[in-house]
C-alpha cells in the first residue's frame, strides 16, 4: 500500500512536470495546461481515483503559498496603493459574494441564503498565481501589477471569512449579521497580531541563536505552519497570520539572513511553490470525475448551467465594480487626482479581466465538511464543488486564453512615470561602487600604497564606476546607441561560456578539489544570471 502510494504521488508529480514543459513549449500558461491535462486524466479508464482528505487542503497548501506570495510583496507598493487594494480585496469580495449568494438562492431549487454565501465566499477571491502565469509575457503597468498582488495577498482573508461564518450558519442553523460583522474585524485584528508575534518569535530564533543556511531555510518552512495553526487554534484569520508574519519577516530578512542563506533559501522556496502550485493545479482536474458522481438530483446539464451563469456573473460584477472604485475616488478628493496619474480605460479593465479564480477556491471548496454536526450529509456539497470547478475553468481556462490576446490589442500602456528597471539597477550599482570606493580612498590609503591586492581592488572600482556612469548615460539614449549595452553583454557572455569549458578542462585534468571547482562555477553562474537579468528588461 505504501509502494502504491508513492507510485501515485511521483507520477502525479512527473504527470504535472510534463505537462508545464509542454506549456512552455506550446507557450500557454501552465495552470491553463495543468487545469485541461487534469481533466483529461481524471477521465481515463483506469486511472486511479484522487481523494483528498478536506481539513488537510488549506493546511498543506495554503499556508506556504501565502507565505512565498507575501514574502515578494513590497510593503511600500502595498501601502502606496492601499486603496484600490482595499477596494478589490474587501469591497469586491463582500459584494461579489453578497451577488451570488441571493442569485443562487433564487435560481436553484432547495439552494438557501448560507448555502449561497457559501458558495460566493469560495468564488470571490481571484488567484495571483493564476493571474501572474498568464500575464508574464505581457507588459504592463507597474500599478496593475502592484494592485493585483496586493489584492491576491488580501482578498484570501476575506473570502475564507466569508466562507467561514456561511459554514458556520449552516451547521449550527443560525447566523447574526450583527455578530458576523463583529467577529469578522475580531478574527482579522487578533490574526494579524498571531502572525506578528510568532514572527518575531522566529525572527528572534534566526537573528540572535547560531543557524546554518539550511536551519534557516528549514526554519521558513515551519513559520507559516505555526503562524496559520496559532491563529486557527485561537478562531483568528490563519490567512491573515501568516500574510501579516510573512510580511514582518521579508521586511527583516537583510538582519537575520547572510547572502548564503538568501541564495538557499530563495532557490528552495521557488522550487517547492513551484511543485505546490503545479499540484493544486492538477488536483482541480482530477478532482472533477468524484464530484460528477455525487450530483445526486442535479443532472450534468444542470449543474453546467448553473455554473456557466455564476462563471459569468462573477466576471461581469468585476467589471462593474472596476470603474466605479477607479473613478469615483478621484472625483470625490482632489488629493488622489493630484498625486495619481489618471488611470485611463484600459488598465482598469485588463485588472478587471485578470479575475482568475484557481487556487484558494478549490482549497475552500474542498475543505467543505462530509457531513453535518447532526451526522446528515452537507446539503449540495458536490454541486458547490462543479460550481467552483465550472467558475475555476471558464477564469481560467477560458478567460486566460484570450486575455493575453485582449491585452495586446488594448496596447496598454504605463500610467506613471516609472524609471525602466535596468536603469534603476545601474544607478543602485554605481551608487554602491562610489561609496565603496570613497571609503577605500578616505580609510585604506596606507594600504592602497603597501597593499597590491587592495590597490587592485580600488581600480576595479574606478573602472566598475566608469563603466556604470556610460552604462547609465547610454540608457538616456536611444536604440541605436543602446546596441553598445547589448554587444557588451553578448561579449561577456561569450567569455563566460569560455570559462566554463575551462572550468570542465580542469575538472577533467584533476588538477583542483571538486568542491573547488563547483564554488567557481557558482560564480560563474551569478555573473551570467545577473548579465541575464538586465538583457531581460
Amino acid at each position: 500500500m505504501i509502494y502504491e502510494n508513492l507510485l501515485l504521488i511521483l507520477s502525479l508529480l512527473f504527470v504535472v512536470f510534463m505537462l508545464m514543459m509542454l506549456g512552455q513549449r506550446l507557450k500557454v500558461s501552465y495552470p491553463i495546461f495543468l487545469v485541461l491535462g487534469g481533466l483529461v486524466i481524471g477521465f481515463l479508464p483506469g486511472v486511479p481515483r484522487i481523494k483528498m482528505e478536506p481539513e488537510l487542503v488549506f493546511l498543506l497548501f495554503l499556508p506556504p503559498l501565502l507565505f512565498e506570495a507575501a514574502w515578494y510583496t513590497s510593503w511600500h507598493n502595498f501601502w502606496k496603493w492601499k486603496r484600490p487594494i482595499s477596494l478589490l480585496a474587501f469591497g469586491l469580495v463582500l459584494f461579489t459574494s453578497c451577488i451570488v449568494a441571493y442569485v443562487s438562492n433564487a435560481m436553484i431549487p432547495g439552494f438557501t441564503l448560507g448555502l449561497g454565501f457559501l458558495l460566493g465566499g469560495i468564488i470571490s477571491p481571484p488567484d495571483a498565481v493564476a493571474a501572474t502565469a498568464v500575464l508574464k509575457n505581457i507588459k504592463l503597468p507597474k500599478r496593475a501589477l502592484y494592485i493585483l498582488e496586493g489584492e491576491s495577498l488580501v482578498n484570501d482573508a476575506s473570502s475564507l471569512i466569508v466562507f467561514r461564518f456561511a459554514l458556520l450558519s449552516i451547521v449550527s442553523g443560525t447566523f447574526s449579521i450583527h455578530q458576523a460583522a463583529t467577529d469578522f474585524f475580531l478574527v482579522t485584528i487578533m490574526g494579524i497580531l498571531t502572525g506578528l508575534a510568532i514572527g518575531h518569535v522566529f525572527y528572534a530564533i534566526l537573528r540572535w541563536f547560531p543557524t546554518t543556511p539550511s536551519i534557516s531555510t528549514a526554519m521558513t518552512f515551519m513559520a507559516p505552519y505555526f503562524m496559520y495553526i496559532g491563529a486557527e487554534a485561537f478562531h483568528f484569520s490563519g490567512v491573515m497570520a501568516v500574510v501579516s508574519g510573512g510580511l514582518f519577516l521579508s521586511f527583516r530578512s537583510h538582519e537575520i539572513f547572510n547572502y548564503n542563506t538568501r541564495m538557499q533559501a530563495v532557490s528552495v522556496w521557488k522550487t517547492v511553490a513551484f511543485v505546490l502550485n503545479g499540484i493544486v493545479f492538477i488536483l482541480i482536474g482530477l478532482e472533477l470525475p468524484e464530484i460528477v458522481e455525487g450530483l445526486g438530483d442535479y443532472s450534468l446539464g444542470e449543474a453546467i448551467h448553473y455554473g456557466v451563469i455564476i462563471s459569468v456573473l462573477a466576471i461581469l460584477i468585476r467589471i462593474l465594480w472596476m470603474y466605479p472604485a477607479t473613478y469615483i475616488p478621484r472625483m470625490l478628493f482632489k488629493s488622489i487626482r493630484t498625486k495619481e496619474n489618471h488611470p485611463g480605460w484600459r488598465a482598469p479593465l485588463v485588472i478587471a479581466l485578470a479575475g482568475m479564480r484557481g487556487v484558494v477556491s478549490l482549497a475552500s471548496a474542498l475543505s467543505i465538511p462530509l457531513a453535518l454536526d447532526n451526522g446528515t450529509n452537507f446539503p449540495h456539497r458536490n454541486l458547490i464543488l462543479f460550481i467552483t470547478f465550472v467558475v475555476i475553468f471558464v477564469t481560467l481556462v477560458i478567460q486566460g486564453l484570450f486575455l493575453p490576446l485582449i491585452t495586446r490589442l488594448l496596447k496598454v500602456k504605463e500610467i506613471d512615470n516609472i524609471v525602466p528597471e535596468v536603469e534603476q539597477e545601474t544607478g543602485i550599482r554605481l551608487q554602491l561602487m562610489k561609496v565603496a570606493h570613497k571609503q577605500l580612498q578616505d580609510a585604506y590609503q596606507k594600504d592602497i600604497e603597501e597593499n597590491e591586492l587592495i590597490a587592485n581592488l580600488q581600480q576595479q572600482l574606478q573602472s566598475g564606476i566608469s563603466l556604470s556612469a556610460t552604462k547609465l548615460a547610454s540608457l538616456e539614449c536611444d536604440d541605436t546607441e543602446l546596441q553598445e549595452i547589448e554587444r557588451f553583454h553578448g561579449v561577456k557572455k561569450h567569455l563566460i561560456a569560455l570559462q566554463r569549458k575551462e572550468l570542465f578542462r580542469l575538472k577533467k585534468e584533476h588538477l583542483y578539489d571538486d568542491e573547488v571547482l563547483r564554488k567557481q562555477e557558482a560564480l560563474l553562474d551569478l555573473e551570467e544570471a545577473e548579465i541575464n537579468g538586465r538583457s531581460n528588461h
